[in-house]
């Protein structure tokens, strides 16, 4: 593991082909500080450089999966920038650009910028215990930045629904309305993601990585032009390395050479 609760605003450790990020200031609600998104910019940086992770967990120490911006720090109503230059922006980013899934796993409340650092997850799994609402205007802001990644996932009557009157709803709710995938008992939760996980690194690296590009890219393409895209892309996976591995595992009735030992 890297860091201790008391040094590092977030934590990582690599296990069976597993990165797990931790939001790691449960005293401040793990609320995006100059000092979080710096921490977690540098973690997802290391997880995604790393050839033996397949995938990546992002959770939380807590109640409180994230709170979002953090309003104790906020000066004349602009966000800090860590020294680096990161910012919450190219955290979604590096979310949404990484060629390995990122799997939400939300032990805890989730608030406005908290709860768009949760849509901008590929898979996201909550506690039933928790609440999730974009809560911004309530302070008089609204939801800018976090509506890039969470309008893609609301029918427009729940975006302004849930957008304008700042309510915080269930789990159950928000999975309901497509911004999670799913909520379930707080015992649970822990088995549950491990699942998701399980499941997911079965897939080859490169065909997940292309998997996770036909769901942004495809539905913004014209017909033909998403046609002229996919028709090369999976043939070429199809005659790659991985995909003649995966093909012969598959007759062979083993697990593919990519599948992390246990």
């Amino acid at each position: 593991m890297t860091g201790t609760p008391s040094e590092a605003a977030t934590l990582l450790e690599v296990a069976n082909g597993v990165a797990t990020i931790t939001l790691n200031r449960p005293e401040n609600r793990n609320a995006l500080s100059v000092e979080l998104v710096e921490s977690l910019g540098g973690h997802l940086d290391a997880a995604l450089g790393d050839e033996a992770v397949r995938a990546v967990v992002l959770t939380n120490r807590g109640n409180t999966f994230c709170a979002g911006a953090d309003l104790k720090a906020a000066v004349s109503g602009r966000p800090a920038t860590p020294a680096s230059g990161r910012t919450f922006i190219d955290i979604f980013g590096l979310i949404l650009d990484s060629p390995k899934p990122i799997i939400g796993k939300l032990a805890g409340h989730c608030l406005a910028g908290g709860l768009g650092l949760a849509a901008s997850c590929d898979i996201s799994v909550a506690s039933d215990e928790a609440l999730l609402g974009f809560t911004e205007v309530r302070i008089g802001v609204a939801p800018a930045v976090i509506s890039v990644v969470c309008l893609p996932k609301l029918r427009r009557a729940d975006a302004l629904e849930l957008f304008l009157s700042g309510e915080r709803i269930s789990a159950a709710r928000a999975a309901e309305v497509g911004l999670i995938n799913r909520s379930v008992p707080a015992a649970e939760l822990n088995a549950a993601v491990a699942e998701v996980v399980g499941k997911v690194v079965l897939g080859g690296p490169a065909a997940l990585a292309l998997a996770k590009q036909l769901v942004y890219k495809v539905p913004a393409m014209g017909r033909q032009e998403a046609f002229d895209w996919t028709g090369p892309v999976s043939a070429e996976l199809f005659q790659s390395g991985e995909g003649q591995e995966g093909i012969t595992a598959f007759r062979e009735k083993r697990p593919a050479a990519w599948v992390p030992s246990r």
